[in-house]
């Protein structure tokens, strides 16, 4: 500002003291009419009023840039916030527009004043310029912000589209978890039965015949009579009980039975070989 105050004070300075001198002798300014020294006076201040104008806006635009540049638009940034630079933006705008006209009307009476010299015409043009480079630099801001929110805009768009897409995979990881988990649990899945013959007969596991053994159906049995449990938690099963009979394939070094106080116990000792020729354990205990 201290800049354009002298280039201003000089070109007044310039314009007072190039009238000319009548031949007569000097001329004073005491001479001169109140009526042009007040006009004088009245445009000297307009300019002076004017050209601190600028300067606030020159400042006010220099804070923008400090907030766009220091401390950036901000993906947490809120509409109230876009909203109050945007309208801070737009009273610069305003104000530049305002300060374009005032200077277009100065010039015009400069230009038909006694004060009127090429330094004060230079002077105005100047300012012009500074006005019109001021307005360039408060759209340039405006754009950027815009710019700055419309990436955010797309950002975001981007970061839910990306969330969707890891929401998806996880469901489809979750789904494929469970269905991996039912699966082993199917596998895993083992039946087993241990009751006296008559029983086995009545649920149609077994048949006896007349001079023949006893034998496995492997028909329509009665699927609701047996037990189901986890080959991978079954260990041991108590048979209470001193005869048991085995009708179902299980290799010999998988189990083994003890007894204990008159009462058998068949314990697993290899529950993936046990298992591995049927998932069934049908026991006869009398």
């Amino acid at each position: 500002m201290r800049y354009l105050l002298i280039i201003v004070f000089s070109a007044l300075f310039w314009a007072c003291g190039s009238k000319e001198i009548a031949p007569d002798g000097q001329q004073s300014l005491m001479e001169a009419s109140k009526q042009e020294l007040a006009t004088a006076l009245e445009e000297r201040d307009q300019l002076l009023a004017l050209v601190k104008d600028i300067t606030v806006s020159m400042d006010r635009i220099k804070h923008l840039e400090n907030v766009l540049t220091v401390s950036g638009v901000s993906p947490n940034e809120n509409s109230a916030q876009r909203q109050r630079m945007l309208s801070d933006i737009a009273a610069i705008q305003q104000e530049l527009k305002q300060r374009r006209d005032k200077l277009a009307e100065m010039e015009k009476r400069f230009s038909e004043s006694s004060l009127y010299s090429e330094q004060l015409g230079a002077t105005l043009e100047a300012l012009r310029h500074q006005v019109d480079n001021q307005y360039d630099e408060i759209e340039g801001l405006r754009d950027q912000l815009t710019s700055a929110h419309q990436q955010i805009i797309t950002l975001n768009t981007t970061v839910d589209s990306l969330n969707t897409a890891v929401d998806s995979v996880n469901q489809d990881l979750d789904a494929a978890l469970a269905a991996s988990h039912r699966l082993a649990n199917e596998l895993n899945t083992c039946y087993y039965v241990v009751a006296p013959k008559a029983q086995l007969q009545d649920h149609h596991i077994i048949e006896t015949r007349f001079l023949r053994k006893s034998r496995l159906l492997k028909g329509d049995f009665d699927q609701g009579f047996f037990v189901i449990a986890d080959k991978r938690n079954l260990t041991s099963i108590d048979l209470n009980s001193p005869k048991v009979k085995l009708y179902t394939n299980h290799p010999e070094d998988s189990y083994v039975i003890t007894e204990t106080d008159s009462t058998k116990t068949l314990t697993i000792l290899d529950y993936e070989k046990f298992w591995s020729i049927t998932n069934y354990l049908v026991i006869q205990i009398d």
